[in-house]
């Protein structure tokens, strides 16, 4: 199709046509989901969305919402995906390469069908598709999945103002504006694993190759939280704008009906987790789990599998169907203050009242949904922006303590480590700090997120910019 074949059809639509975005995802359950939940904002504030993911990736996919459709384009892998192409590096060269010829493809087939899209909402690891954007003459908006502190890291990498390899004395210190002072073990870990991987790190800084020549720049992210860093990346790209937290309604205002959790998950809830957390007291249990993607060393499991024991409290502790192997020989059947899942609703979980405190890799999903709920927290980062996210976690918010890792060959937090960390914010004067503080950071995490709000005066914003590529399509600011 062509630029021109769409302004005819576009001729022919009436006037009151809703803008119609495309929101293209990076095929992996911690970029779709948040990216759907603003897809949902975008529905209720009269936008008509088409999600879009890899094809291997829809397949995994339940419950998506009715109020929007659902398309794919190949990533060169359709059956299975990243297992399919054996490496990152290969992966990534292929989607590069047959990514941006399927989403012309199916912009084309959308404009035939008299369905054209007047806006691309691309995850910003894809870079590509707003060269697509621009073939047909239509918005091309960045969404930022990770938060600006971990942005900014990889920007001011891009610009030349961080080196790798990180060893020795080499950026010992890092100092970036507006941003507290960093060191070396606060970066995100693939710039320590680049002689190794390059892949990884290239892969990410690459989303900022032409950032500056999107029409609009989208963070999952709360205003309030990176207030510094948030003026100062407005003053580097005009159109930057925040507005997270991308996470399911009813824990924020429930301005959305009936949005209880993220749809389209790939894992089924286990109700019972719920049930079981009713039969215990306030404040008593320990919610542990480190995410959908990445491994646990084995030994890492074996330490925190003694270190709930020995602390002598409830835990729930998710474990991955994929190494459950990995737990001492028959600890889940001899813990008697213990439930050991393979999945929950992280979000009910979080908001029960049984809670205690929660054990997590500091994922930017997890830590969004532990800054609005309110929720103490352990952290013990694994890998990518988790470090990153621990510090501002810990030092930053102050909402919860770290981990120690004494053995820095194994990088391993000891089960006697871990138990210390139980305690001190269960019972410890650092625990009650750290839940004064979670009570803070939700107050206004909630104020920014809710109607009114900074976030949705930004979304609102960006909605109404629609009304030029939609004649009749406007909302009231």
């Amino acid at each position: 199709m062509e630029v021109n074949g769409r302004e005819v059809m576009e001729n022919k639509t009436i006037a009151s046509r809703r803008a119609h975005c495309l929101v293209l995802s990076f095929p992996a359950q911690g970029h779709i989901n948040p990216m759907i939940q603003f897809s949902k904002l975008l529905v209720h504030e009269g936008v008509k969305v088409t999600l879009c993911t890899a094809r291997f990736f829809t397949k995994k996919l339940q419950n998506l919402p009715p109020s929007m459709s659902i398309e794919s384009i190949s990533d060169g892998f359709d059956e299975n995906g990243f297992e399919e192409a054996g490496s990152p590096k290969t992966y990534v060269e292929k989607l590069l390469q047959v990514g941006p010829q399927t989403l012309v493809v199916l912009l084309e087939n959308l404009a035939q069908l008299g369905n054209p899209v007047d806006c691309i909402i691309y995850d910003s690891l894809m870079p590509w598709a707003l060269d697509v954007a621009r073939k047909f003459g239509v918005v091309g908006a960045s969404y930022l999945t990770q938060n600006l502190c971990v942005n900014s890291i990889y920007y001011h990498f891009k610009l030349g103002k961080i080196k790798v390899p990180i060893s020795g004395d080499n950026e010992d210190e890092i100092l970036l504006p507006a941003m507290p002072k960093l060191q070396r073990q606060d970066l995100p870990t693939f710039f320590h694993t680049y002689q190794e991987e390059p892949i990884f790190l290239e892969f990410l800084v690459d989303q900022f190759s032409n950032i500056h020549k999107a029409d609009w720049i989208l963070c999952n992210s709360i205003y309030e939280l990176e207030k510094e860093i948030a003026e100062w990346t407005t003053k580097i790209w005009p159109k930057f704008r925040v507005i997270g937290p991308n996470i399911p309604s009813m824990i924020l205002d429930n301005r959305i009906k009936d949005d209880q959790g993220y749809d389209v998950a790939q894992f089924k809830s286990e109700d019972y987790c719920i049930e079981w957390l009713d039969n215990k007291p306030k404040k008593s249990v320990i919610y542990v789990s480190f995410g959908s993607m990445v491994p646990v060393k084995e030994e890492q499991i074996e330490e925190i599998a003694y270190g709930l024991r020995d602390s002598n409290n409830y835990f729930l502790w998710v474990v991955r169907a994929s190494e459950e192997n990995k737990l001492p020989k028959d600890f889940a059947k001899k813990s008697e203050k213990g439930l050991i899942v393979t999945w929950c609703s992280q979000l009910k979980v979080l908001q029960h009242e049984a809670i205690a405190c929660f054990v997590t890799h500091c994922g930017w999903n997890s830590t969004l949904e532990t800054l609005i709920l309110g929720v103490p927290t352990i952290a013990m980062p694994q890998n990518s922006d988790q470090t990153t996210n621990a510090k501002y976690i810990v030092d930053v918010w102050k909402v919860g303590i770290r981990a120690p890792i004494y053995d820095e060959k194994k990088k391993i937090v000891t089960r006697e480590a871990f138990k210390k960390c139980i305690v001190e914010m269960v019972d410890g004067e650092k625990g009650k700090e750290m839940k004064k503080n979670a009570i803070q950071w939700r107050k206004l995490s909630l104020e920014g997120a809710s109607v009114g709000g900074s976030s949705h005066r930004n979304i609102l914003e960006f909605v109404n910019s629609l009304k030029g590529t939609c004649p009749g399509f406007e909302i009231t600011l």
